[in-house]
């Protein structure tokens, strides 16, 4: 008998505890309770999935029994239990949970009102068809990385190619150890919006985000009433969010009226109905109120529909603020935006979750092309071996027919070895003797079928040839070029929001808009004037026809617009703010008005105004901009209508300052004056086209210390003449010249 050493570890009994309780904390943080960032499902619903995919049970094809899915999923994949994999496949299926359903389910699947679903030998699912396209397809193309199942006899993959941003869109609930992850979900299309605008722009803010995303919005309707926190909820990745049910009044007979609560709050699903109506009863019996009469539950398959009766009279506006105060018809969603990212738990802001479906999909996608690629260069290997193969195709008859073996005719395609091969003329061992197919062309030749050799064949062939060549390009285009990548991602998301998208169903607003409704702004025609001193203000456009001379008089800039339009300042540091004309006092004519600095990220201290303009003028118009280092440019107006208050609206070089912007009217040359007096007049045609991020082309080539003072556009009603050392120069008999030429110097 052999003789066994055995070791005995001393060591301190907590520390092991203490090591073995973070082992198992971590492994339910990572393996059990927490989604995964890229695909956004939690590994049970990941391994239900793909089980599902791997049966066959697609959507377009017959619902199999949920009990063979648990069961193929707790062999194969989650040997956790079945109670654990059948919950997380009645949520997928449930609309009334899930933003996007992921389940197809047939049977009974409960209902919002708390009721289970039946046992799974009784229901049956499949998968959605949104599941198969962007949450499974592709999974051939090594797209994501698989590992080995709990017994190392399956391969699972390690998170599923999911084309959408599931974690926002489904949102998450889960209790790991020490740590709760709670996502709300969100409309689909202002998702994929966000993401495309992310892609476009990689600076861009939370804030920015909140203008395509307006919020959490939940299968079961109802009004967000905190939407000022949201943002600060978003950057953070924690907070509160507080929702409303919606109520409507009903008119019934005899002048009584009924309230009608048609969507209630996410919080609200389940026994916490049940909850509600306790609630309101106990307001009833407690006295609390005498305004409600009766109380129904009338909601059905085709939604809630709470209805309060009450009698004559009732103060409904009080009653229905005592119910949002008193029950849950109001309710707080605490947000904890907590998904698994590179292994480990991390409380993540909305721009985070963005970005790093940004980057899986960037990831995906490589994967995917450099499949598809090196497939599509193995398959033209193989059609230009055949192709060349039909150019001598007699020689390699006569090869076939003087070989021996298929090696031996092999070797000769391959390096042109002709020993033992009887050949019927010496140039034909000549010509054997120069073949050099690769190995896997030669096998290909060796068998092919002789209908190949059709002429049709033969052509559809070389066009077969045609399109790989041009798939390769494509591929490598995509996998070389950062933009061309970006494209495609945002062409599939476009495809998904086009199929996909509905609706938004919440509410977003303020707490006060919940009880009083706004009137709806009515547009109306206004004057913005604003001084020399920076004040501004507007007026109706009678008030200002009535006192149009003074008004041209006293102020510095007077801009015809709408109320509901917005006014652009352009400023010499070459920025371009943004005024809602809304925000600027609406007054009297004799009223002073408030500081332009008020209004926008302008700062009079720091920069100077060089044009003003409305922006619905800016945005159908052509501008020249001339900065003092002499660069020019055209750019459209389109280009400056953005969400964002301040934005560059042109590049500058170091030590340069915007000194003209410029409308294109009926205008034809534009005339550089300089600090020493040098004059260029120059053909706007000259001036090339150019975004607004463009520093521009030079205009005017200036001497050592010069700069340009002024620009000045004769062609029209204005700029004909300056004054220059008291005598008028006209500026329109001036030569016109080539750009970025010297000028010259005027003459008094």
């Amino acid at each position: 008998m052999e003789n066994t050493q055995q070791q005995i570890i001393r060591t301190e009994y907590s520390e092991i505890m203490q090591k073995s309780y973070i082992d198992y904390a971590m492994s339910v943080i990572v393996s059990r309770a927490l989604p995964d960032v890229r695909d956004g499902l939690k590994p049970v619903q990941r391994r239900t999935l793909y089980d599902m995919y791997e049966l066959g049970i697609r959507y377009d094809r017959p619902y199999r029994k949920c009990a063979r899915i648990v069961g193929d999923t707790m062999g194969k994949y989650h040997p956790h239990g079945d109670s654990s994999i059948y919950e997380a496949l009645v949520v997928m299926a449930q609309e009334f949970k899930k933003g996007l359903p992921l389940v197809d389910g047939h049977g009974n699947f409960g209902s919002i009102e708390g009721d289970g679903a039946a046992a799974m030998r009784y229901t049956e699912a499949r998968l959605q068809k949104v599941t198969q396209e962007a949450f499974l397809a592709d999974l051939d193309k090594n797209v994501v990385p698989f590992v080995p199942n709990f017994d190392e006899t399956e391969k699972e993959p390690e998170v599923l190619p999911v084309r959408l941003p599931n974690l926002l869109v489904n949102g998450a609930d889960g209790i790991a150890v020490g740590m709760v992850t709670s996502i709300p979900p969100h409309n689909l299309g202002e998702v994929i919006d966000a993401v495309i605008a992310t892609i476009k722009n990689s600076n861009i803010t939370t804030e920015e985000l909140m203008q395509y995303i307006q919020g959490p919005d939940f299968p079961t309707g109802g009004i967000v009433v905190n939407k000022d926190e949201l943002t600060d909820i978003y950057k953070t990745g924690m907070g509160k969010i507080r929702i409303r049910g919606k109520v409507d009044v009903e008119k019934g007979k005899n002048g009584k009226e009924s309230l009608v609560i048609s969507e209630i709050p996410y919080t609200m699903i389940g026994a916490n109905i049940g909850k509600f109506l306790n609630d309101v009863a106990a307001l009833v019996e407690t006295k609390k109120t005498t305004d409600i009469v009766d109380i129904s539950n009338q909601s059905s398959k085709d939604g809630i529909r709470i209805v309060l009766e009450l009698r004559k009279n009732a103060d409904t506006n009080n009653l229905i603020n005592m119910l949002y105060k008193k029950t849950r018809l109001e309710d707080t969603f605490s947000v904890n935006m907590l998904a698994v990212s590179d292994g480990r738990p991390e409380t993540l802001g909305l721009k985070k979750i963005i970005e790093h479906h940004i980057d899986f999909q960037f990831e995906v996608n490589t994967r995917k092309y450099q499949t598809l690629l090196e497939k599509e260069q193995a398959k033209r290997e193989i059609q230009e071996g055949l192709i060349k193969a039909c150019d001598v195709i007699d020689l390699i008859i006569e090869i076939l027919r003087g070989s021996k073996s298929r090696e031996q005719a092999k070797e000769c395609l391959v390096n042109g070895v002709t020993e033992g091969i009887r050949f019927k003329s010496r140039t034909s061992k000549k010509q054997a003797e120069q073949l050099h197919f690769t190995d896997a062309q030669a096998t290909a030749i060796l068998e092919m079928r002789l209908y190949k050799l059709i002429g049709l064949e033969i052509a559809a062939l070389q066009k077969e040839h045609d399109e790989t060549v041009k798939n390769i390009a494509r591929y490598e285009d995509l996998l070389n070029n950062y933009g061309s990548m970006a494209k495609q991602i945002i062409k599939e998301l476009q495809s998904l929001k086009k199929e996909y998208a509905v609706p938004r169903k919440t509410v977003v607003e303020n707490g006060e808009e919940a009880v009083y409704e706004e009137k709806k702004l009515e547009e109306m025609e206004v004057v913005f004037l604003m001084d020399r001193f920076g004040y501004a203000r507007t007026v109706d456009a009678q008030t200002y026809e009535r006192n149009k001379e003074t008004a041209d008089a006293e102020s510095r800039y007077v801009i015809p617009c709408m109320n509901t339009d917005k006014i652009c300042l352009f400023t010499d540091t070459g920025s371009q703010h943004l005024i809602r004309v809304l925000d600027v006092p609406f007054g009297k004519f004799r009223d002073k008005g408030k500081p332009i600095d008020n209004f926008c990220n302008y700062s009079s201290a720091r920069e100077a105004i060089v044009y003003v303009e409305s922006l619905q003028r800016v945005k159908m118009s052509l501008f020249v901009f001339g900065t003092a280092q002499g660069m020019v440019k055209q750019v459209e107006g389109s280009e400056f209508d953005v969400a964002k208050r301040t934005i560059a609206a042109t590049k500058l070089q170091e030590g340069d300052r915007l000194i003209s912007v410029h409308r294109m009217d009926e205008a034809e040359t534009a005339v550089f004056k300089t600090e020493h007096d040098i004059c260029l007049r120059i053909r706007i045609g000259d001036i090339p086209l150019k975004k607004k991020g463009a520093i521009g082309v030079r205009g005017i080539r200036l001497g050592e210390g010069d700069r340009v003072e002024a620009m000045y556009y004769p062609d029209g009603e204005k700029d004909k003449t300056i004054l220059y050392k008291e005598k008028e120069i006209r500026l329109d008999r001036l030569k016109v010249a080539g750009r970025d030429t010297k000028g010259t110097k005027l003459r008094g």
